[in-house]
């Protein structure tokens, strides 16, 4: 059985290696921490440092559980480490992880050794009769209630993971580990699973309403700026145009209509190999005459940046002498797969890493050599 403590406005929980923090975070909203480490790590996160919330006497210790609220949460766990969390206001039960009822059972909070520090992390919570939840970010399998479903924390294309979800008994929830994993929405069970963490972090917030909801996760994790005006107008793109003809012819014919027209993107393959990070002059032969035709027509253009390399590309060779492409466990730097110009097929291509300072300074300065110094302001990183 573990014991109880608090330290720097957290509610404590240990038994051996195990400890856990729950900790307010903002309006009606408490983080969760647990490692085997022996204090929180600081790691990088989603969340915002929230404003000091004074705890120390309102948390409740008793001999069997304790307890600290929030606002409109309360968080309790027991002796035994079970958690859950209730609505202050009426006392329902929000979320709560899975009682252990069988030793042939994982616990609620797993972890499993892996390479150098680093575990696969699991948090199991019991699954409520009629709940529903939304969000996850963007997925192709066309469901609004994501239960039932399995959903991959992973960022590909077309399939963009943002691991919040609300749930219909009003609270959000925050998988709080970047990091990739899933999450499994059973009829049975919900399980959380970071692949390769040290430490497992969540964070539930509890709301009067869903907009309620949303507006403290955005507090807490940051707002978005407004768009300047001329973004909120109409965006025109299409896979792909291929060349600076192309493009304007298309742009003209807006203009000619009298259509509003806010933004138009050059798509892939604007460049002659991937990598180079410039227009094709065969394609593109005059980019600065064509950035001020369209700004006189009061249309924006954009161009779309990969992160993939190609050994053809005329980066290639200095980007992996410094170091500045990722590699796998063997050395190797083919990454992706896919086609380019002056390739019979499909070829292994490499991908600049964006951890190192360097390697960001390097796309930089390329981009701004053969973007910017054309007039060209708006782009956008397509990670594959």
């Amino acid at each position: 059985m573990g014991y109880f403590y608090y330290e720097d406005g957290a509610l404590g929980w240990q038994e051996e290696q195990h400890k856990v923090w729950i900790q307010p975070w903002g309006p009606n909203g408490l983080r969760v921490r647990a490692n085997l480490a022996g204090q929180p790590l600081d790691l990088p996160h989603a969340l915002l440092e929230p404003p000091p919330a004074p705890t120390e006497g309102r948390i409740d210790v008793e001999e069997q559980e304790a307890s600290i609220p929030n606002g409109l949460i309360r968080a309790t766990i027991t002796r035994s480490g079970w958690l859950r969390f209730t609505n202050t206001a009426t006392g329902e039960t929000l979320l709560e992880e899975r009682p252990i009822t069988s030793y042939h059972m994982p616990p609620s909070r797993h972890f499993k050794p892996r390479d150098g520090r680093l575990f696969q992390i699991e948090a199991w919570f019991s699954a409520q009769d009629g709940e529903r939840f939304y969000g996850l970010g963007q997925h192709q399998h066309g469901r609004l209630d994501q239960k039932g479903c399995v959903i991959e924390l992973h960022q590909r294309n077309t399939e963009v993971s943002i691991p919040f979800l609300v749930s219909n008994r009003r609270y959000g929830f925050l998988w709080n580990n970047p990091g990739v994993g899933r999450v499994e929405l059973g009829y049975n069970d919900t399980r959380w699973v970071a692949d390769g963490a040290q430490q497992l972090d969540y964070y539930v917030v509890c709301g009067e309403s869903y907009a309620d909801i949303l507006a403290r996760y955005a507090d807490v994790t940051g707002h978005t700026p407004l768009m300047p005006d001329w973004a909120m107008g109409f965006w025109q793109c299409k896979l792909r145009y291929e060349t600076q003809d192309e493009l304007l012819a298309v742009a003209r014919e807006y203009k000619k209509r009298g259509l509003p027209l806010s933004v138009i993107v050059s798509d892939f393959f604007n460049w002659s190999h991937m990598g180079d990070w410039r227009f094709d002059p065969q394609c593109w032969p005059e980019p600065a005459a064509m950035v001020r035709e369209l700004e006189a027509m009061g249309v924006k253009l954009m161009v779309s940046i990969w992160p993939t390399v190609s050994p053809l590309s005329e980066n290639y060779r200095e980007l992996r002498e410094r170091g500045l492409l990722i590699s796998n466990e063997y050395g190797v730097d083919a990454q992706h797969v896919f086609i380019d110009h002056d390739v019979n097929g499909p070829a292994y291509f490499a991908y600049y890493d964006a951890t190192i300072p360097e390697a960001r300074q390097f796309i930089w300065e390329t981009i701004k050599k053969n973007y910017y110094a054309q007039g060209v302001r708006l782009w956008w990183l397509d990670n594959d």
